[in-house]
């Protein structure tokens, strides 16, 4: 640990000497010789003018590319603080004190950690000792401009990122669903983008975001993370202003960049239903004209037909609509509008025309034998054909309800409907209806 220096009669303590680097921006850093060679270069040199004083090198290298220096959660530096309280280092030499910290509370710490190790640390460009008080001084001053120096960079890009909002730029974050990025650019992307207006033209039909969720789970629409949509995700979309082509900052809206994904007159029917009475809004849901279909049934094409509703001289008229319709697309299905009274009066004989079949009441015992061991087969034959009465004693809401319960998908070409049937919801219809005592209690 020691050696004697030719010159002196005196032993010369040997002291290894630790080079820490960083940079703040990882640009430039694939360059052959960057920065942090640069500061490398010029601490090592440091070190080899202080051989005489027993000054040796640490081959580790402790170097942060792209590293603020405003934080302490850095991987090479989090290194030299562990081989520190190792005992492997005794000084640590920076190109300059910003290297090492920017923050006056965090400087503190490492110099704390220093002095319980017996490490002193050293700028190549800045000389001062910290082992004296006016070193300490002159290093808080050094210290103070640093920081100072690190709260004004962060202004300018504060500023630089509010001018460039006001200009409608898109500055980074998460992308919403309905668009993606290119050369930091929002652009839209088409096939998401109608999950979105699908989402929006649901609630402004319905009012409500509850009733909504089971027809956007039927169609299996996601979020921008692959998961089934929530009251939450509908409404963080709901409010999402950069689908109406505009850029927020700090509450306050900019023409965007970007493309708008909704229309403004959506737009406000959407908010003006938020912004009523949620019981109101309730009420109205439940009152809304019937729509016994809603989010089973599709075309041919796979998408969806969303049931509307028009009044001519104070009578109702109901349809099922396709949605390239709604969207003022090309006419590309069989059919604009399907008369919703007939459709599904013609689901319905199906229906009832399925629950006869053998093979229906077979799978419908099975199944609600997972539950009811005991339950015979003759006891769910009986139940299902009690469904014609039953169901004419149903309010419109109920019946909407029986339906989602029986109905998985049903879909509409020129052939006519082809129902799909869900034995789950029969099983319990069937166990319902085998007890009437307990349904008309």
């Amino acid at each position: 640990m020691t050696r004697r220096d030719p010159a002196s009669p005196t032993l010369t303590r040997k002291r290894r000497c630790a080079v820490y680097t960083r940079k703040s921006t990882d640009e430039g850093l694939e360059k052959e010789f960057n920065s942090l060679d640069a500061q490398r270069e010029s601490c090592e040199a440091y070190i080899a003018s202080q051989r005489s004083e027993g000054w040796v090198l640490v081959h580790d290298r402790y170097d942060d590319g792209g590293v603020s220096g405003g934080t302490l959660e850095r991987p090479a530096l989090k290194r030299l603080l562990a081989d520190i309280e190792a005992g492997l280092v005794d000084v640590v030499v920076v190109y300059k004190i910003d290297r090492l910290s920017r923050s006056l509370m965090d400087f503190a710490k490492l110099v704390q950690i220093f002095d319980q190790n017996d490490v002193t640390f050293v700028s190549v460009t800045q000389s001062f000792n910290t082992t004296t008080s006016m070193g300490r001084l002159t290093l808080n001053i050094l210290l103070s401009f640093a920081q100072f120096e690190r709260e004004v960079i962060g202004e300018r890009v504060r500023d630089k990122i509010a001018a460039s909002r006001a200009r409608g730029m898109w500055m980074g974050g998460p992308v919403p669903l309905g668009y993606r990025v290119e050369n930091r650019k929002l652009l839209v992307d088409e096939a998401a983008a109608a999950t979105v207006r699908r989402v929006f033209e649901g609630f402004a039909e319905i009012g409500s975001a509850t009733r909504l969720l089971p027809i956007l789970r039927a169609e299996g629409l996601l979020t921008k993370h692959g998961r089934p949509f929530d009251k939450g995700a509908v409404y963080k979309l709901l409010v999402n202003r950069v689908y109406l082509g505009e850029a927020v900052h700090k509450g306050k809206c900019y023409p965007g960049e970007h493309a708008a994904i909704i229309q403004k007159a959506l737009w406000n029917q959407v908010h003006e239903i938020m912004a009523s009475n949620p019981h109101m809004r309730a009420g109205l849901a439940r009152n809304r004209s019937p729509a016994l279909l809603r989010g089973l049934i599709f075309g041919a094409d796979g998408r969806a037909l969303s049931p509307t509703h028009t009044r001519k001289q104070g009578r109702l008229y109901r349809y099922y609509v396709s949605q390239s319709v709604l969207k003022g697309g090309a006419d590309d299905a069989p059919y604009r509008r399907l008369p919703a009274g007939e459709i599904e009066a013609l689901v319905l004989d199906q229906v009832r025309a399925l629950l006869r079949q053998p093979e229906v009441v077979v799978g419908t015992w099975r199944a609600a034998q997972a539950e009811e061991p005991d339950l015979a087969e003759d006891t769910v034959r009986d139940a299902l054909a009690r469904f014609d009465p039953v169901w004419s004693e149903l309010f419109p809401a109920e019946q909407e309800r029986l339906i989602r319960l029986l109905v998985q998908r049903v879909v509409v070409g020129e052939a006519g409907a082809q129902i799909s049937l869900n034995l789950e919801g029969l099983a319990s219809l069937a166990r319902d209806l085998s007890r009437p005592k307990e349904i008309a209690a």
